[in-house]
Parts: C-alpha cells; sequence; structure tokens
C-alpha cells in the first residue's frame, strides 16, 4: 500500500507536535514547515522511520524573503524522495534575518555537503556543525552574498555595456 500523505502528517505531528505545522499538498508534493530547532531531528526520523523511509535527500536551497518579518526573512526548503512508494515531500523552515543559521544535515546525507556549501556562498546561511562551510563557487574575498535581495542585478561601474543593445533606451527612435 502506498504511502499517505495523513500517515505523514499523523506521525510527524505526534512525534513533534507544534514544531511541524502547516501541511499543504501543492500538485504532487506535500509541504509543510518545520521549526530550525527540529529541522535535523524531524529529517532523521523522515529517513529512519521504518514507514515513512525518504531515504533521498534530492535538493536544499536557500530563500530569501527580505519583506517578511525578522524572524522570517530567510528559509531553508529540503526535498526528499520516499523511493519504495514513490513519495515527494518539501518542507521549509524559517530562519531570522539577522543570523540565518540551521543545523547541517551532511552527516545523515553526504549529498547536502556540497549543497550547504553553495547556499552558504549564495545566501550566507550558516550550517552549524558543517565540516567545511566555505565558499565553493564565488570568490573567497567577497564579501556579500550574491543570492540575497539586496545586491545589486547590475554592476554600476561596468563600461562595457551599451544599454542600447538591451532595449533600455530613453529615446524614442
Amino acid at each position: 500500500m502506498a504511502l499517505e500523505t495523513s500517515v505523514i502528517q499523523d506521525k510527524l505531528t505526534s512525534k513533534f507536535g507544534e514544531s511541524v505545522t502547516g501541511f499543504i499538498q501543492i500538485k504532487d508534493i506535500f509541504s509543510f514547515e518545520v521549526a530550525p530547532s527540529a529541522m535535523k531531528e524531524v529529517m532523521r526520523y523522515l529517513k529512519e522511520d521504518e514507514e515513512l523511509r525518504f531515504n533521498f535527500l534530492t535538493d536544499l536551497c536557500g530563500i530569501h524573503y527580505p519583506d517578511n518579518e525578522k524572524e522570517r526573512q530567510f528559509a531553508m526548503a529540503y526535498h526528499m524522495h520516499n523511493w519504495v512508494d514513490n513519495v515527494h515531500i518539501r518542507f521549509k523552515s524559517y530562519l531570522n534575518g539577522d543570523n540565518p543559521e540551521i543545523d547541517t544535515v551532511s552527516d545523515l546525507f553526504l549529498s547536502a555537503n556540497w549543497q550547504e556549501r553553495e547556499t552558504y556562498d549564495f545566501y550566507g546561511i550558516i550550517f552549524k556543525g558543517h565540516p567545511q562551510l566555505k565558499r565553493i563557487l564565488n570568490m573567497d574575498e567577497m564579501t556579500s552574498f550574491p543570492m540575497r535581495k539586496e545586491f545589486p542585478l547590475e554592476d554600476g561601474g561596468r563600461t562595457d555595456k551599451d544599454d542600447r543593445f538591451f532595449g533600455r533606451t530613453t529615446d524614442n527612435n
């Protein structure tokens, strides 16, 4: 018998209570929110429970919501897959804008090592306990995080760019 979303929700709420909320089905992905302090234990439970068996971390990524209140300005989204029942889930943990940090899951899923480093590199989210959290794609000297919404989309100092080639002219010719 296939794994039902009601089973996932019931097992998570009975074990983690108010740390897991906002259950919703979006197309074919069951989604919910997890408190950052409980995220790692929820993921471990999803992976190791004999009925749930979410044994594959498909993806993790950062999100920046600069217009949200300070406590929810960043989020980490995690996508997991149960290969046995072919069920996908997604959950988010919202992080404080002043100090965006969350526990690493690189000890649960080795693939998270690169993904967490990439997320740190582009969003500045700190993964507590990560074995080697440093920039992976950008230069080490960078002081900004280019996927944050406050990062400028264009370099104002460029001299090689002519706006006429990008359809951004102000004349009416």
